[in-house]
């Protein structure tokens, strides 16, 4: 919320509206892709399915195993923040080490197996849903609607033509949902996932929505704009010591760390499945042979997300997950439209409009962090240019001599097995 006002002032509320919009478009691709082949494999398969096994996929599916490691790295890091407040002013820069070790935590569960998973997921999705929801309601019982007016302008985009750092700020709103694309990923896993996945998505969206539009307000009628901006790596906690006291500041970071904790854990979970998933499937070089270490796909994971945490601040990383998530995004979209016509039923006209709202926003985020932070964008292209070079190479190490590919998996689509 804190990052969204730097861009918006106290329209954050309606961003958080905006990027539900945008959102919802955006994911009917998935739903579409969900229905049509359920599989453990998720946005890896989707990919598949519209470019086919090679350069293409590879490339796009790394895209979206980075951006859920940056989220990895942006969730923990926030745990720090909230942790901190319980601790005086002068411990404030140990929040990246209490993200590591939350880290690393997540991966010595991660280790125990799916059950323990499994049973940990459950009990804290309950506690941080239900908390969450009280805390927003609590919130705006006590400090009512906020007047949101649209008349402060943030130093970030004061120079800017009026709405351009709206439409930038959905790139961060978008990225606090895109959590529902690691469901594509449970179609192995769940009954009747024909049906069930899209469901999923769809309630999880309208569920996050509810929440995070509540808490923005609860947020805004407890706080000015400076001061959000000024705790934007906690400003839940900043917005409840005011309004509920002591005891509300304690109930906040105990449901942050509740939050924080439980996601880092499934995103760990999920993402190092997408990686293992690519392994499996040739699409980068076997982790087998990385020692004789359990899932090393989830060292590697972990391992990627701690150097992230300690290399960046929370807005950094943030802008970095937005940037690779958009661009594998519109993949997507132009994939199910362009290459699935046949084989998927769907409204041609969802996709493309998808497909431009994620460029506008793309592009307007691009441009504020050209003027204001270009360091964003230095790091975010150096990633993908490794990520284009690694896999283009990796393609040519097993492509033989008539130019076919042996991936390890089969191909269920009429595309050949070319890169």
């Amino acid at each position: 919320m804190g990052q969204i006002a730097e861009l918006v002032g106290d329209l954050f509320p309606i961003a958080f509206i905006a990027g539900a919009i945008v959102v919802g478009f955006s994911s009917y691709s998935y739903v579409k892709f969900s229905n049509a082949f359920p599989s453990s494999g998720g946005v890896v398969k989707f990919l598949s399915k519209s470019y086919g096994p090679g350069t293409t996929t590879g490339v796009f599916s790394l895209l979206m195993y980075v951006s859920m490691v940056v989220s990895e790295s942006l969730v923990a890091g926030t745990f720090g923040a909230y942790t901190l407040r319980l601790f005086p002013e002068s411990y404030a820069g140990y929040a990246s080490i209490l993200g590591i070790l939350l880290l690393v935590t997540a991966y010595i569960i991660n280790i125990l197996g799916n059950k323990v998973i499994g049973a940990t997921a459950t009990f804290t999705a309950i506690i941080k849903v239900g908390g969450i929801a009280l805390l927003a309601i609590a919130g705006l019982v006590a400090s009512g609607f906020a007047d949101i007016t649209g008349d402060y302008i943030p130093q970030n985009t004061e120079t800017l033509p009026q709405g351009f750092g709206f439409v930038a700020a959905l790139a961060l709103s978008i990225l606090a949902y895109k959590g529902f694309t690691t469901i594509t990923n449970q179609g192995g896993d769940i009954k009747n996932p024909h049906k069930n996945l899209g469901r999923s998505i769809v309630i999880s969206i309208l569920i996050c929505t509810l929440i995070y539009v509540a808490l923005a307000l609860a947020v805004a009628g407890g706080l000015s704009i400076p001061e959000i901006i000024k705790a934007k790596d906690y400003a839940l906690a900043a917005a409840a010591e005011p309004v509920f006291g002591e005891w509300g500041l304690w109930f906040t970071i105990a449901i942050a760390i509740v939050a924080t904790f439980s996601g880092v854990i499934a995103s760990v979970f999920s993402a190092s499945r997408l990686l293992g998933m690519l392994s499996n499937m040739k699409q980068v070089p076997s982790l087998k042979r990385i020692g004789n270490f359990k899932n090393p796909a989830l060292i590697f994971t972990v391992s990627l997300a701690i150097l992230l945490t300690a290399l960046f601040d929370l807005t950094r990383i943030a802008s970095i997950g937005a940037i690779f998530y958009l661009i594998m995004d519109i993949a997507i979209h132009w994939g199910l439209f362009r290459h699935l016509k046949n084989e998927v039923k769907f409204k041609p006209i969802i996709p493309l409009i998808a497909i431009v709202m994620d460029i506008a926003v793309l592009a307007a985020f691009l441009y504020i962090k050209y003027l204001n932070d270009p360091m964003v964008l230095i790091v975010a292209a150096i990633g993908i240019i490794l990520i284009l070079i690694a896999e283009r190479f990796f393609m040519i190490s097993h492509t033989d001599d008539d130019g076919n590919m042996p991936m390890g998996m089969e191909n269920t689509n009429n595309k050949n097995n070319k890169s």
